[in-house]
């Protein structure tokens, strides 16, 4: 453990007893496990009157963005770099082929509907708040029986869990709660071939390759090993919770990939075991990692003005944390009630085509209300 140094007016523990006119500011290296400074500031350090160039906060409302065309070729992504991409797509129909995506892993989030995964492996029954994780090469098929729609998040390197450490192995979510498909004692498909063909559809450096078989490709009677689709529940996860100090994202950590991490942040208890301690997330300038949490359920204490299906984007390079009234708001709060996924890259994100269709501009002036 690095000892820090410390000058000026600062309280003994990070988050709790902050000087009284002072604004506490992180700034970390390798998301929250780095080196660090805390900085104890007379203003709000997003306290802007105005941005002049492309690095700004951003907000998304993916309520507007209406899927249209093929599943496995025409998503346009919201953001993305070389590490991931991610989309939003909404089906009411099944799909009319298999698809495989011999690029990436996918992980896709159920934000509205249910329904059933035709897989290589079985069957997987989704519902809303599920995680479906899919590994790469993996051949499925979705079967909604309502409307379903999907935040989608392509990986180009294996997903895996986070290790839980001193926390151990049941922390966060027991592994037993996993779901993994149900083959049925044999293959299962409800698709039936109208001309005596079936199609897969495969997608290899972002193009398609159309594949047809003269029987139904899912056609496994049995299968074993450690590799499979995963399906996780929120419901099922129990964060780490601490009534005296105010946990950074890391805590909340989901899955793990190559250059990014997706946490889960769910309703819990807040910080009420200290009175000194912050409940609303402290200000941040995470230099080395972009931010991106979408909103899926509940209320957001620590934004004003978001609703539902909208996602924010916080760039490295400029400060993000708590709006005036989030911490009014939190002052008498006891616990929040919030479902969001957070995805942090440690690459620049780019902004997608669907992306700059439902932007709203003006989300960078919210820290002055």
């Amino acid at each position: 453990m690095d000892i820090p140094y410390v000058r000026g007016r600062t309280p003994k523990q990070a988050h709790v007893d902050i000087p009284e006119g002072t604004y506490e500011e992180e700034v970390g290296r390798n998301g929250f496990f780095g080196k660090y400074a805390h900085l104890y500031r007379s203003h709000p350090p997003v306290n802007w009157t105005r941005i002049e160039g492309p690095l700004k906060p951003q907000l998304f409302d993916l309520n507007q963005l209406k899927s249209e065309g093929d599943y496995s070729s025409t998503r346009d992504p919201i953001l993305w770099n070389d590490d991931v991409a991610i989309y939003q797509y909404q089906m009411n129909k099944a799909m009319e082929y298999y698809f495989r995506n011999a690029d990436a892993d996918e992980i896709l989030f159920v934000h509205k509907g249910y329904g059933n995964l035709e897989t290589d492996y079985g069957v997987l029954n989704y519902k809303v708040g599920d995680y479906i994780l899919i590994p790469r090469g993996t051949l499925y098929r979705l079967v909604p029986s309502d409307m379903s729609q999907f935040l989608i998040v392509e990986s180009f390197s294996e997903v895996e869990f986070p290790h839980k450490g001193m926390l151990g192995q049941h922390a966060l979510f027991d592994p037993a709660v996993l779901t993994r498909p149900d083959l049925n004692d044999g293959p299962i498909s409800s698709l039936q071939s109208k001309n005596g063909e079936y199609e897969i559809r495969v997608k290899r450096t972002g193009e398609i390759t159309k594949i047809f078989y003269p029987h139904c490709p899912l056609d496994v009677v049995g299968w074993k090993g450690t590799l499979s689709p995963i399906l996780l529940n929120v419901e099922d996860i129990r964060p780490v919770l601490s009534d005296r100090y105010h946990l950074p994202p890391s805590a909340h950590s989901t899955f793990v990939a190559n250059n990014f991490v997706i946490c889960t942040f769910l309703p819990r208890p807040l910080e009420i075991g200290d009175e000194g301690a912050m409940k609303v997330p402290f200000y941040h300038s995470n230099i080395d990692f972009d931010e991106v949490l979408f909103y899926h359920a509940g209320d957001f204490f620590s934004r004003d003005g978001i609703s539902e299906g909208m996602m924010t984007f916080h760039p490295q390079g400029i400060h993000h944390g708590p709006q005036k009234k989030a911490i009014e708001r939190s002052k008498n709060a006891t616990k929040t009630n919030e479902i969001a996924v957070m995805i942090d890259t440690k690459r620049p994100l780019k902004v997608g085509r669907a992306g700059e269709s439902v932007e709203n501009k003006n989300y960078w002036k919210s820290w002055q209300e």
